[in-house]
């Protein structure tokens, strides 16, 4: 089972939902960056469950410790070990799933490749795994601020039809933060959280688009082939749970414009080069081009609903079951950092591999 993720900055996470914590080792960190707990924290907390009344109820602190490669402060160039210990776990909740495969989830496939599951919480198929992806993206955030000026920042754009109107240019971080949807926008937040807790209510889930962003990202990141800027982004993003599309730039709606009308037009100021537009979002024939990179990814219902369907059992006989347990109505308040992550994992790995090959 693959778990690793990068090249140069390689990531692996492990655990369990259910299990006795989960976790992340970061390989080729760069030596002598200052880094302690109290630079992961921050974000973890901004993932962990129980933080409003649109998240799960879970609760779990997810308190980081780093076991491995850090020494008096600083990184060593050593292997960083992560680990958050699981402390509100209840098993007991999914125990019905033992028997049934939940509508939508990985319970049937993942069962039907490897020919046994971990039941409990759905073990690694569960967003719980995202803890590792997120504690190793805030040391990726780290180093693309300190060493490159790059800075990454994702928030909710829509959910459902709900849609927000928000500028990737000027959108800070304080305004991601100011309310419990993680939409900058504040008049189609309060309408966002009213629809959440809504469908919450109804036990019923309901999904949306959120826009991630990377402001200051220099020329020449990513490669023209297999390795294009924007199919590592997309791979990403699609490799995160719940998600089912993603669109770079003008995206899917490039095919409503004309060439004339979607190209961007390059201009010089000083010696340096940007263009007039960027429906591009930031890469052109797969490397950045100076211009901030934008893109858009979208998460469908979560699966777990209140109510009783159709489903069958490890004897593939027909069945029905009513899920139980502690889950998200809306996943997209708490993927926001998780896009944020993924974003920063592949623009630091791209940048330490551009410098080694051309300097």
């Amino acid at each position: 089972m693959a778990s690793t993720f990068g090249h140069l900055f390689r990531i692996t996470t492990w655990g369990e939902s259910h299990g006795g914590g989960v976790g992340v080792v970061v390989d080729g960190c760069p030596p002598k960056l200052k880094l302690t707990e109290a630079d992961i924290q921050p974000e973890l907390n901004r993932r962990r469950p129980g933080q409003s009344k649109i998240t799960t109820r879970r609760m779990e602190p997810d308190t980081v410790q780093i076991l491995s490669g850090t020494f008096e402060g600083k990184t060593l160039g050593t292997p960083i070990c992560m680990w958050v210990k699981n402390e509100d776990a209840r098993p007991e909740a999914y125990s019905e799933m033992k028997e049934k495969f939940r509508p939508s989830h990985a319970d049937f496939t993942y069962f039907a490749k490897y020919g046994i599951r971990n039941w409990q919480g759905g073990g690694r198929a569960s967003a719980r795994e995202t803890i590792g992806r997120v504690a190793a993206g805030a040391i990726a955030k780290k180093i693309l601020r300190e060493k490159f000026g790059v800075e990454t920042l994702a928030y909710v754009k829509q959910v459902q039809r709900i849609s927000g109107a928000i500028d990737p240019n000027k959108v800070t971080l304080k305004e991601v933060e100011s309310n419990i949807v993680r939409c900058p926008d504040q008049k189609a937040a309060k309408e966002m959280i009213e629809l959440i807790d809504d469908i919450r209510q109804q036990g019923d889930t309901v999904g949306g688009i959120i826009e991630g962003i990377a402001r200051g990202v220099p020329v020449g990141w990513g490669e023209p082939v297999f390795d294009k800027l924007g199919a590592d982004l997309a791979k990403a993003m699609m490799s995160l749970p719940a998600t089912k599309a993603f669109e770079i730039g003008s995206g899917f709606n490039s095919i409503l414009m004309t060439g004339r009308e979607h190209n961007d037009a390059f201009r010089a100021k000083n010696k340096k080069v940007f263009t007039k537009t960027n429906f591009s979002g930031g890469i052109q024939g797969g490397i950045s081009n100076g211009e901030t990179i934008f893109f858009r990814v979208a998460f469908k219902p979560v699966a777990t609903v209140m109510h009783e369907q159709d489903t069958v059992d490890v004897r593939y006989e027909n069945t029905k079951l009513k899920a139980r347990g502690r889950h998200d109505p809306c996943v997209l308040p708490r993927a926001v950092p998780m896009i944020e992550a993924m974003t920063a994992l592949v623009l630091v790995d791209h940048a330490l591999r551009h410098k080694a090959q051309c300097g």
